[in-house]
């Protein structure tokens, strides 16, 4: 069956950017910090703020690093690019970090979900992740079989891409969750943001597998944050929305997190008391949905987020 990417006619595809670097503990922190700062200063333009050659000292690290530090930040919705300025903070960058943030050492593990939903859930810089946590069902991962199939799934959407791109990125991809501990630094391996997840195994050398099941450090109120989203990607406008998709849809909670089914009711259970009544469950007459009020806002949807602190 062919397989196309979520949200097609939405986002462009985007398969590079980290220059083969996971993403590393205080990265997103380092960049909110640095794009704040330069908003607070006063500079007219943050454009060569990761490219410029005080980079350097600015990060603490080399040239592509930085350019590293950029790609994630962005993708994981902390900064945004800025016609006039170059660089922006975004609301979720300031709520996390910013003033009074809920975690500004990125210590909390909610923030660790949270970076995999904005890389597997949404994707909009992170194709591979969307596409590997989405698409590929089966019960172990063969890197040469992931990169023959996202080759086809590149090709089905008229993605120009190389497959050494394409290489790279898988490989990027799953090191952010399994650090390869026979090669990289015992730094690497510390410093890994999603590998505390422990959503991907290593069962031999080149081959994982997806844990699936409880995620007992999600949140509730991440994973309300999170079917918000999803809803609003796959049916916006609607009331209800259906245990079914919720549990097994493309990019829905339940895929994107690998819960099993019987998690995905015990978390929709208690909607009602996580988000206090702005989300219920309902189940009658062989119709188990999720219902919302449509006047819920993004300031509620950011309480959702801030309870997961709690």
């Amino acid at each position: 069956m062919k397989q196309t990417d979520l949200n097609l006619d939405k986002d462009k595809p985007h398969f590079s950017g980290h220059e083969t670097f996971p993403l590393r503990q205080l990265w997103l922190k380092k960049a909110y910090s640095q794009v704040k700062e330069s908003i607070d200063i006063g500079a007219k333009n943050s454009r060569g703020l990761f490219s410029n050659d005080d980079a350097i000292v600015k990060f603490g690290v080399g040239k592509n690093m930085a350019s590293a530090i950029r790609h994630w930040a962005l993708a994981c919705g902390i900064i945004a690019e800025s016609e006039e300025f170059g660089f922006t903070t975004t609301p979720l960058g300031d709520k996390l970090f910013g003033d009074d943030g809920l975690d500004p050492y990125q210590e909390h593990p909610t923030t660790a979900w949270l970076i995999h939903w904005k890389l597997a859930g949404e994707g909009k810089r992170s194709t591979t992740w969307r596409w590997l946590f989405n698409y590929v069902l089966e019960p172990t991962l063969d890197t040469e079989n992931l990169l023959s199939n996202l080759q086809s799934f590149a090709k089905d959407n008229d993605y120009k891409i190389s497959p050494t791109s394409l290489k790279r990125d898988i490989e990027c991809c799953l090191r952010c969750y399994v650090p390869r501990s026979t090669e990289d630094s015992p730094e690497d391996i510390s410093d890994s943001v999603l590998g505390e997840l422990s959503l991907i195994n290593q069962t031999s050398r080149g081959h994982f597998e997806f844990s699936r099941g409880n995620k007992r450090s999600l949140k509730d109120g991440l994973f309300a944050y999170s079917l918000i989203n999803f809803w609003e990607s796959h049916s916006p406008g609607t009331a209800t929305i259906s245990f079914e998709s919720i549990a097994h849809e493309y990019g829905s909670p339940g895929r994107v997190f690998k819960l099993d089914e019987a998690t995905v009711l015990d978390r929709v259970q208690g909607l009602n008391d996580a988000t206090k009544g702005k989300l219920n469950w309902s189940d009658t007459a062989g119709m188990k949905q999720v219902s919302r009020k449509l006047d819920l806002t993004e300031k509620d949807k950011f309480n959702f987020l801030v309870s997961a602190y709690a």
